[in-house]
């Protein structure tokens, strides 16, 4: 009897599991990831620019007193910035080189964390949990890289 009522709660958690393995595919997920990092790092561009894509005198002063990049000038980290925060999440959208675009996006977010944000670590942390499985796995089915056979 106490073998039942064990293995009755078991069987509900596998029901459980096997139902959200079958809701949520791998495809799904990947995308979610996608949209999720890709939103966080064209909103950030967007900052950085006026109308289409003018680099104000305030992007180049962010860069030169807060952001301050070692080796790099501040003018030219700024329209690297700028342009790698509008680029790889449009591509990360289309799931096109979505492992190249996680990864500069993920090497950004490296730069930001050792030399401008230090203290921000969880918030770059939880960046890296979505650029990681990316970079490993790729785009997923829902995906140009798969539907042009890149990944």
């Amino acid at each position: 009897m106490a073998t039942i009522a064990q293995s009755e709660p078991r069987s509900r958690y596998q029901l459980l599991t096997d139902l959200a393995e079958h809701a949520l595919p791998a495809s799904a997920l990947l995308l979610v990831q996608r949209l999720g990092i890709a939103a966080v790092f064209f909103q950030s561009g967007r900052t950085k620019v006026e109308g289409i894509f003018t680099i104000p005198d305030t992007t180049i002063e962010l860069f030169r007193s807060e952001y301050a990049l070692p080796l790099l000038p501040p003018e030219l980290a700024a329209y690297m910035a700028a342009g790698a925060e509008h680029l790889f999440p449009v591509l990360l959208v289309l799931g096109l080189f979505t492992r190249l675009s996680a990864a500069a996006l993920l090497g950004m977010t490296l730069v930001i964390q050792t030399f401008v944000y230090p203290d921000a670590w969880p918030t770059h942390l939880s960046w890296a949990g979505l650029m990681l499985p990316l970079i490993a796995l790729g785009g997923g089915n829902w995906s140009l890289d798969r539907l042009l056979r890149i990944s």
